[in-house]
């Protein structure tokens, strides 16, 4: 699977405006950065913690999966000067969706982790991480809280996640009708704004299928 550009998100008429626009009057636009969502996971070291508010988890699964497959698009993550957005399940995200999957409330990172992999196999995994992926738009917390019923094309051939604002919250819809959507946490949002990639942290994994 190949990642398709998307030049523009449009909802209602609306197209939301990337990062990098003309300043006041005159000014130039200054040049986004270059640092990779994949340095931001990083950042704390990459192992297991009792923190299930960071991304240990996410980290460890874009690891496996390149691991496995140098050559999938997962790798973009890594890639700085590639503009894309991705939505971020923190642990807490992936403890509940092992307990949705399996039943079972795991206390330990590690443990939801090997959890995960035992009713995911690595193309799974790889297809789960690019739904989290919206390529070539630098989407911010305040452009997406304009975007209600925005359909974003995702990294995931065919896959579209939908935007849903209510009272300034922002949710994000995806392909599984059965289970609560998962909903942008405002004070974990525009992680590394200023560079060509950015995110936001959401609660709940996305699910591009229905489970």
């Amino acid at each position: 699977m190949r990642i398709r550009t998307l030049t523009t998100a449009v909802a209602a008429g609306l197209t939301l405006t990337l990062i990098g626009q003309v300043g006041p009057a005159g000014a130039e636009a200054k040049k986004p950065g270059t640092k990779s969502l994949a340095a931001v996971l990083a950042a704390d070291g990459g192992g297991y913690d009792r923190n299930w508010s960071d991304y240990d988890i996410l980290d460890k699964a874009v690891r496996t999966v390149l691991a496995a497959k140098p050559d999938s698009d997962v790798a973009v993550l890594a890639d700085g000067k590639v503009k894309l957005t991705a939505f971020l399940p923190k642990d807490i995200a992936f403890r509940r969706l092992v307990r949705d999957l399996t039943g079972r409330q795991l206390s330990k990172e590690r443990s939801v982790f090997k959890a995960l992999t035992k009713v995911a196999d690595v193309d799974t995994l790889e297809a789960v991480l690019l739904y989290h992926v919206v390529p070539g738009a630098t989407i911010t917390y305040r452009q997406a809280q304009k975007a209600n019923g925005a359909a974003l094309d995702t990294a995931l051939s065919g896959a579209d996640i939908r935007v849903s604002v209510r009272k300034g919250a922002v949710r994000l819809r995806d392909d599984d009708p059965n289970d609560r959507d998962p909903l942008v946490i405002k004070s974990s949002s525009n992680l590394n704004k200023g560079n060509r990639q950015i995110a936001h942290g959401i609660n709940r994994v996305l699910r591009p299928q229905d489970l």
